[in-house]
């Protein structure tokens, strides 16, 4: 570690260090031309498939690095950590290789696939407590816990081992490069991978551009870059767990200030057409988080054109269940899923009137929701309507106004559709 600063920033020779540490535990991931978002784009887009490492994301490297710098006394005490998921999976895939036990809080709302996973990988030498809504109360009781029982917190961003941990990315992205690499996409949630990769950079090849790239449900960089200091976010949105963070690290946004050349942040509904489509188009399989780096590159297309891009994809631990949500978020984020609340007169044939005159030939009826009511001559339905072109929302709603059926436009008004679908 860098002890001669006032302000850490990691030294090569500390992440050539990790490295070292690390070559028997992580697999040297591929760094891989995708023709898709090449041709999209007009540039040579690389990914760097940290998917693919044994815990699907890159958590390992942090993790693995910080807990084998410990003492034999440290490790006897156990270790203990708060995550979201991906660094929940490192540090328990961790305590198995080294056999210390480990005790993993992670919030209430995680997905089960990344539970069963902690479970999996840190099989006898690791525990799973549930706590709080948010990474930040889980990180809470997580301390509480520790100061409790002596024993060690492996935090998992904001500590010069985890940062040295997940620059060693970056080593390995300019030892695999053929050319040299005009900008790099990184996810940001509390800033480690961003941080340690940034900073080999900084120090490597430092006219190369490292653009970090947060959900605009969880922006706590840009904020804190914004303000010049760390800020606590009073409220995010969760959807991209793997990045959802209230206040970055101190250690991160210190070094984070001085090597990003810019700080992006990415509609979630951008987010799952990205997903979407890495699965249908090149069969790639990646969590919200792991997607913000491919999804920036649409704010950079004048930029990037005839450039050598390489794109982080962070992890792939998706619950399949979320599949229906991400594939919702993607069709009302591209204008192709429009909900209404619809007034129908309650006699025989008013539904049939709607499809056959409301509804364009290949608009379909994704959602209906209706309860006819005595004593009234009107009733209200909930009506989702999915469309094969974003162009044809025009006539559609010009249909339903002209014929009477009209009440209420559901898509802009999020609070009242999250209620009624």
């Amino acid at each position: 570690m860098n002890t001669h600063s006032t302000i850490y920033f990691p030294a090569l020779d500390d992440v050539k260090r990790a490295a070292e540490r690390l070559k028997h535990v992580v697999h040297k991931t591929q760094l891989s031309p995708n023709r898709t978002a090449s041709e999209m784009y007009d540039a040579n887009i690389l990914f760097k498939r940290e998917d693919l490492q044994q815990v699907r994301s890159y958590k390992i490297r942090g993790a693995y690095n910080k807990m084998a710098t410990l003492s034999a006394a440290e490790l006897a005490h156990g270790v203990v950590c708060a995550s979201a998921g991906n660094h929940a999976q490192g540090v328990a895939l961790a305590c198995n290789k080294m056999q210390s036990h480990g005790t993993i809080f992670m919030p209430t709302p995680t997905p089960n696939q990344k539970l069963d996973q902690v479970k999996m990988f840190g099989g006898e030498f690791a525990d799973v407590v549930l706590a709080g809504d948010t990474f930040d109360e889980a990180k809470e009781a997580a301390l509480l816990y520790c100061a409790e029982k002596g024993a060690v917190f492996i935090h998992p961003f904001d500590d010069p081992y985890i940062i040295e941990g997940q620059a060693t990315i970056a080593l390995e992205i300019l030892e695999q490069a053929q050319q040299p690499i005009d900008y790099v996409f990184v996810p940001v949630g509390g800033g480690g991978l961003a941080a340690g990769l940034s900073s080999v950079f900084k120090q490597l090849s430092p006219n190369t551009k490292i653009i970090g790239v947060e959900p605009t449900g969880a922006p706590s960089m840009t904020k804190a870059l914004e303000k010049g200091e760390t800020v606590h976010l009073d409220r995010i949105n969760k959807f991209v767990d793997g990045a959802a963070v209230q206040k970055v690290g101190s250690f991160t946004f210190d070094i984070c200030k001085q090597t990003l050349s810019d700080m992006l942040l990415v509609d979630e509904g951008r987010i799952c057409e990205v997903i979407l489509s890495l699965y249908n188009k090149d069969a790639i399989v990646i969590e919200p988080a792991g997607a913000l780096s491919v999804a920036a590159l649409s704010q950079y297309k004048a930029q990037i054109k005839g450039k050598n891009v390489v794109c982080i994809i962070s992890g792939s631990n998706n619950d399949i269940t979320r599949m229906e949500e991400i594939k919702e978020g993607a069709l009302l984020y591209a204008g192709l899923k429009h909900y209404f609340l619809v007034k129908f007169p309650q006699r025989p044939g008013a539904l049939r009137e709607f499809v056959m005159n409301v509804l364009g030939p290949t608009d379909d009826i994704a959602h209906f929701e209706y309860t006819k009511k005595n004593s009234k001559e009107k009733g209200t339905a909930v009506v989702g309507i999915e469309l094969r072109e974003a162009s044809d929302f025009d006539v559609l709603i010009s249909n339903m106004k002209s014929l009477g059926f009209f009440v209420d436009y559901l898509n802009d008004k999020p609070h009242l559709l999250n209620l009624l679908v």
